[in-house]
Formats: structure tokens, C-alpha cells, sequence
């Protein structure tokens, strides 16, 4: 995969689609849907992590969804060792309607935190390769971009010798169970020995190790209670993680719709991830609008008739962490306020300073929707669509909301 030029992009590619980051994504599978909500370390500073096999354009992608430079990605296995991260701007319709009705000085949307990690190999769990480090890093994010590579190119090889990317579905998906085994078995060695520690406890580690072992399926697809997800969350599992895939297509493909290289993905992700989402994309394509400026790449993507995929997969990723945002509004600043979806008010008004937690009072909440009909707060206020809400109110994605604060 080519490197990316040197010079940085600050502002958003024009032909990136509308998206509505606030929009949730759930599972066609109402019990999944409910656990994946609960799985996971709750807050608003969570991680994802771009994850896959050495040679697919995890890097390029990294560069791309973050706008960094970081060098040229190589053509070899291993050439990211270290994990490295950068933020990417969570941009969606409703932050730019604000934006634009407002004219802020400053503007601020919503961040999701990135990782871009070493490239995994078969055997990783075994330490082969860099798979220590690997899993390792995995395990320090929150939620994973599974990149797969779909694409032949000559000029970079495949550490499998082939390109198959169900295989090196299955081949990710077996490491992390055995990591996950690896840890369990570990864990009840241990812990086991210990009078202090909860018969439940260990009876949950039991019955993880039965599902990733003995039944070969990931923690976020089995079925838990209320009492088994607290400790599930404590032991950090690598398959307890939500997943997010993304196809590294060939460009002609991509561009031309072409849906063979996508089948035997989509049916896998079916079978063993049922309900997770799956996003083409040709990194290729992404890197040459990214060399663009916003009105070329516009221009590119009107005379193709095919857009970017980047708003698609960040905004993915920041509901795959459970996350949604809230917006304070003025001429001088338009902010979105990152926070766990199912924050009440007080939680959410303490992203912006801890004291306006301790000290609330109350929240002046207008629904975007209102907002999107009426074009100003003075309006919204005048038929009666702006309310004051209390300490029971859980902030809902895309709310507008002006916070009252005891002195």
C-alpha cells in the first residue's frame, strides 16, 4: 500500500456522505444487542483499536480516518511494533447544521480515540511473531476495527502466501479465543486457590472458558446476567470486545460495486459475529481523495458516483463503544460532549467541568429535531419544545443543552 503524502488535510473531504453519528446501531438480535450495551468499561474515554493480518493498509487507514502523518507505511510484516494512536473529528449532519447556523469563532465536534496496532499472525497466542505484543494492545483498547484484506496486489505480500480473507477471519478469531482460553485457565489456577475469592466469581470464569473453549465462540456473542457482566468487565476478555469489519477491497472493485469478494465475508461474520457490522471500503481509494483537496475529491467522487467510507466507519466505531454526544451551542463555540450512552444529566454536564456536576441543578434541553424545524433556540422556546429537565434525565444523543448551575 503506497504511503500517504506529507502534507496534512485538516478540512473535511466535501464528498464525504451525510452521516448522523448520534443514530444507534443495533443487533438484529435483541439479546445481543442488550448484553453488547452492557459488556465493555463504561465512560467516554474509550479506545478502538484498528486490528488484522501484517500487509493490509492498517497504517494507511490509521493516517487516513486520524489525518496524521506518521510515515510511510512499509510493505513487510511487523513494521508497526509499537502501538500508536491519534484522534479522528466525529463529524456528522447534525454538528454541521449547527455549525452553520451558529457561524461559532470555535468549533469542536466529537473525537474517537484510535489505536493502530501490530499485525497479527497465526500462532500469535503462542507468542509467535509479534503476537505477545499484538494481544497486548488488543487488550488495552475497548472495541475493535478488524481490517481484512480482499484485495490481490503482487507488490505486497501476504504473510499467509495467499489472499483469502476468510481464512485470516477465522485465523484472528481462533487467536483471540485462545488468548482469552490462555487467560481463563490462568485466572482459575490461580484464583482458584484463594479462599477470598467470589464462588461467582469463578463460576463465571468457568463458563467463559467453556464458551471460548469448548464451544469456540466469543464472549460478546454468549449470553450473560447482571451478576456474570461485572466480572466478565473485570477480566478484560480480548472476544468480550465489540468489533466493527471492515473490507479492505481492491479499488476497482470497490468503485464497481462488485459484491463476489464481499459473500463469503458477510456469510462468515453471520455465522461466528452475528449482528456486527461489515464496511466495504478500498483503502486505495480513501489514500488518493486524501491527497486531494476537498473540492478535487468532491469533483472525484461526483464522477465515480461513489463517496467516502470514512464518516461511515468513525462513527461506527464511536457507537460500537457505546458512545453518543450532546451539543452546547453559541455564536462564539459549537461543542459535541462525548459521553456514555445511558448518562443522566448530572454525569453528563460533568464532562464539561466537574463542579457542574456537584452543583446541578438542572438542564434546559432542546431536541435536535426541534432544533432542525426551527432554526433557533428563541424559536424552540416560544412554542414550548425547550425543557428543563432534573437529575433523572438520561441526555440523549444529539440534545441540545444549556446546563443551570448553583453558585
Amino acid at each position: 500500500m503506497r504511503g500517504i503524502v506529507t502534507r496534512i488535510v485538516l478540512s473535511t473531504q466535501k464528498c464525504l456522505p451525510s452521516v448522523n453519528c448520534t443514530r444507534r446501531y443495533y443487533s438484529k438480535q435483541k439479546d445481543i444487542s442488550i448484553v453488547r450495551q452492557r459488556l465493555g468499561r463504561p465512560g467516554n474515554h474509550l479506545k478502538i483499536g484498528i486490528v488484522g493480518m501484517p500487509n493490509i493498509g492498517k497504517s494507511t487507514l490509521f493516517q487516513i480516518l486520524t489525518k496524521t502523518n506518521l510515515g510511510n507505511p512499509a510493505n513487510y510484516p511487523f513494521a508497526t511494533i509499537d502501538p500508536v494512536h491519534a484522534k479522528a473529528p466525529v463529524l456528522d449532519s447534525q454538528y454541521e447544521l449547527l455549525c452553520e447556523i451558529y457561524q461559532p469563532k470555535t468549533r469542536i465536534p466529537a473525537q474517537l480515540t484510535i489505536y493502530d496496532t501490530a499485525g497479527l499472525t497465526r500462532n500469535s497466542s503462542k507468542g509467535e511473531g509479534l503476537g505477545n505484543a499484538f494481544l497486548s494492545n488488543i487488550r488495552s483498547v475497548d472495541a475493535l476495527f478488524q481490517l481484512v484484506r480482499a484485495f490481490p496486489e503482487a507488490q505486497v505480500p501476504h504473510v499467509e502466501k495467499s489472499v483469502d480473507p476468510v481464512r485470516d477471519l477465522q485465523i484472528i478469531q481462533e487467536e483471540l479465543l485462545l488468548k482469552d482460553a490462555e487467560f481463563l485457565e490462568s485466572y482459575l489456577k490461580k484464583e482458584g486457590r484463594s479462599p477470598k475469592t467470589c464462588a461467582k466469581a469463578l463460576d463465571t470464569a468457568r463458563r467463559a472458558l467453556e464458551v471460548v473453549l469448548g464451544k469456540g465462540r466469543q464472549i460478546s456473542k454468549a449470553e450473560w446476567n447482571d451478576e456474570q457482566i461485572p466480572i466478565l468487565n473485570s477480566l478484560n476478555l480480548l472476544t468480550a470486545k465489540p468489533v466493527v469489519y471492515l473490507v479492505n477491497m481492491d479499488q476497482d472493485d470497490y468503485l464497481s460495486d462488485e459484491q463476489e469478494a464481499l459473500k463469503g465475508i458477510k456469510e462468515w461474520v453471520e455465522k461466528n459475529s452475528f449482528g456486527d457490522q461489515v464496511i466495504p471500503l478500498s483503502v486505495l481509494f480513501e489514500e488518493q481523495l486524501f491527497m486531494l483537496t476537498p473540492e478535487e475529491a468532491a469533483q472525484e467522487c461526483a464522477s465515480l458516483g461513489k463517496n467516502s467510507q470514512l464518516s461511515e466507519i468513525i462513527c461506527a466505531g464511536y457507537s460500537a463503544l457505546n458512545l453518543i454526544h450532546y451539543f452546547t451551542a453559541s455564536e462564539k463555540i459549537v461543542q459535541a460532549w462525548t459521553i456514555a450512552d445511558g448518562s443522566k444529566a448530572p454525569d453528563a454536564a460533568g464532562i464539561i467541568h466537574s463542579d457542574f456536576k456537584k452543583k446541578f441543578v438542572a438542564g434546559e434541553v432542546i431536541k435536535f429535531s426541534d432544533f432542525e424545524k426551527y432554526k433557533s433556540v428563541d424559536a424552540c422556546k416560544s412554542v414550548g419544545k425547550c425543557k428543563t429537565k432534573g437529575k433523572d434525565y438520561t441526555v440523549e444523543p444529539g440534545d441540545i443543552i444549556f446546563w443551570k448551575i448553583a453558585r
